[in-house]
This record gives structure tokens, C-alpha cells and sequence, in this order.
């Protein structure tokens, strides 16, 4: 089974049908699905997600993301190390667009050989993975 990493920016994508990138999103998300894809994320990631969500689409899908996504993704819970490693990366790029749950999110991809991420962020690319879109 290959792993996938879960970005906020899939994951918005997916759930709000007014995202420009929501048809997209539901294809690749189907596409993952057929593949048996195991989906990867981190707790930095998850919430980002659930601000993201509370903020523009409510409460209502906080919990429904919470009951019915959270469940079939494999969270990367991060300590103290992860997160000054991530730091570290991002202040070595010196991007200003580059946030701290991105780099911390890179770090965890090449830990653990995952290539591929399911997301419309730039900055995966950038750094080298490929974006399932």
C-alpha cells in the first residue's frame, strides 16, 4: 500500500464545494481511494484543517470532518523534536510564504519515503514531492 501525504489544502478542497479546486479535489480523492492509497498527515495539519474549516464553512464541519476524514488518516503526532526540525527547515529556505506546518510536513514525507501529496500547495512541489491533484 502506498502512503499519501494529507495536506489542508486537499482536504479544504474536498470538503467545501465552493474551493475553485473542489472538482479537482473530489477526482484525486476518488482516484486515492481506487489505489488504496494510505493516507499520512500530521496533527499540525489537522489543525490547520479544523481552523480552516471552522472559519469558513462552521462548526458543523469541524464535526463532520472530525467523524468522517479523521478516522482513515494516519496522524503524525508532533513532539518537540519534529517541531524544531521543521524550524529549522524553514527558516534554513527563507520563504516567507513557507509556513511552519508546511516544513514540518516535508520532514515527516521524507521520514517516512512518502512521495506524493494529496494538495494544491505550491510548495510540495517545490520542495521535490509530487501533488495528487
Amino acid at each position: 500500500m502506498n502512503a499519501v501525504f494529507a495536506d489542508t489544502s486537499g482536504l479544504f478542497a474536498l470538503l467545501s464545494t465552493t474551493d475553485e479546486n473542489h472538482a479537482r479535489a473530489k477526482r484525486a480523492f476518488a482516484n486515492l481511494r481506487t489505489r488504496q492509497a494510505l493516507l499520512v498527515s500530521t496533527s499540525y495539519v489537522l489543525v490547520e484543517t479544523y481552523a480552516l474549516l471552522g472559519r469558513r464553512l462552521g462548526l458543523e464541519a469541524v464535526r463532520s470532518f472530525r467523524a468522517d476524514f479523521a478516522p482513515v488518516i494516519d496522524v503524525v503526532w508532533i513532539d518537540e523534536a519534529l517541531h524544531n526540525a521543521g524550524l529549522d527547515l524553514l527558516l534554513d529556505r527563507r520563504k516567507r510564504q513557507l509556513s511552519l506546518v508546511d516544513a514540518v510536513s516535508f520532514i515527516v514525507m521524507r521520514r517516512g519515503s512518502v512521495a506524493e501529496a494529496f494538495g494544491f500547495d505550491p510548495h510540495f512541489d517545490q520542495e521535490g514531492f509530487s501533488l495528487v491533484t
